[in-house]
């Protein structure tokens, strides 16, 4: 392994994590802050831009040879800029380059941050060695990424394999998406706790109506919390079985704070997709947990930045990405 490092950052709506990664995949050095994310553009810049400076202090921050960001989406990879769903304040915002700027104008790559878990579950994860799979983020939001013919596919824009919108039900909720019925809007962490209230489950003595919640009033037998499980489960088979129809997937790996309710969540997910995935090809796909843990989209940002710019050794992901033309001084690294 050589010793060269990369950075990484994940953002999300509500953290901001950075950390010096090697080419094993260990963080060196982590710092994280809480997102500001209704607090305007600036002010989540700037919670950036403290992270970093914080990381930057580290010695070792000089063997760092390129930067990967992991951002919650929709992200735009070509141009280098960010739209989050769940923070509000940044619409197009150019983060390619306000980050090469705040870093001294290291190389930076982008990509959403479901691709970016993705990226670690297969180099170091539950992906590992296959070479067609989906990998979700279930948390605030549904996110996650594709791996096709043993290569990260990430898209045009940095995108591919965003299920949290896929359509699984016609004229469905609202999704802040702006569209209606997809995989978010019922298995998203925040749908699944409000159906179960609306349903009239209610939180024990602690006040606690979060997913969490939920799934423990579920493992303890409660009938409402089951059902509210059961159906974001349910969505959660209706994109997985898509996808396999689609682009052939021999895995789907789950994630994320609600993949934590376990066999709450799993026992309906894989006894759905039974019922979805009737094609002979289909049937054979794989649900199982991810296990490389909340910091995926750090390992996996890292990993991605080192692939594409030859910083260190690791997995084979987007090799024709280093040549691709991309806006900006023709490179990627809008910053540089």
């Amino acid at each position: 392994m050589q010793s060269d490092l990369v950075a990484a950052l994940d953002i999300g709506g509500t953290k901001i994590a950075a950390a010096l990664v090697d080419g094993g995949g260990a963080l060196l050095a982590r710092v994280q802050r809480p997102t500001p994310a209704r607090e305007g553009a600036e002010a989540v810049m700037a919670a950036v831009a403290e992270v970093l400076a914080e990381l930057s202090g580290a010695p070792m921050w000089t063997r760092a040879t390129a930067i990967g960001i992991g951002s919650a989406g929709p992200v735009d990879a070509w141009a280098g800029t960010v739209s989050p769903v769940n923070i509000p304040g940044w619409r197009d915002f150019p983060l390619v380059e306000r980050v090469g700027e705040t870093v001294g104008g290291l190389p930076v790559e982008l990509v959403g941050d479901g691709v970016a878990m993705t990226a670690a579950e297969h180099w170091l994860g539950a992906a590992r060695g296959r070479d067609n799979a989906l990998c979700m983020v279930v948390s605030t939001g549904v996110g996650g990424g594709l791996v096709l013919g043993g290569e990260l596919h990430s898209g045009p824009t940095g995108n591919a394999g965003h299920i949290g919108h896929v359509i699984v039900e016609l004229d469905g909720d609202p999704c802040p998406c702006g569209s209606r019925g997809c995989v978010e809007s019922i298995a998203g962490g925040p749908n699944i706790a409000r159906r179960a209230w609306e349903a009239g489950w209610r939180p024990g003595p602690d006040g606690d109506v979060s997913a969490a919640a939920v799934a423990g009033a579920a493992r303890a037998g409660d009938r409402v919390a089951l059902a509210s499980f059961a159906r974001a489960a349910q969505a959660l088979a209706a994109g997985i079985a898509a996808t396999a129809v689609l682009v052939e997937i021999d895995i789907a790996v789950v994630g994320g704070g609600v993949a934590g309710a376990g066999d709450v969540l799993f026992v309906p997910l894989r006894r759905a997709l039974q019922r979805y995935a009737t094609l002979s090809f289909a049937r054979r796909v794989a649900v199982v947990p991810a296990v490389m843990g909340a910091d995926a989209g750090l390992v996996g940002a890292a990993a991605v930045a080192a692939r594409r710019r030859g910083a260190v050794s690791g997995p084979p992901y987007d090799r024709r990405a280093a040549s691709r033309p991309k806006p900006g001084n023709g490179r990627g690294d809008r910053g540089a």
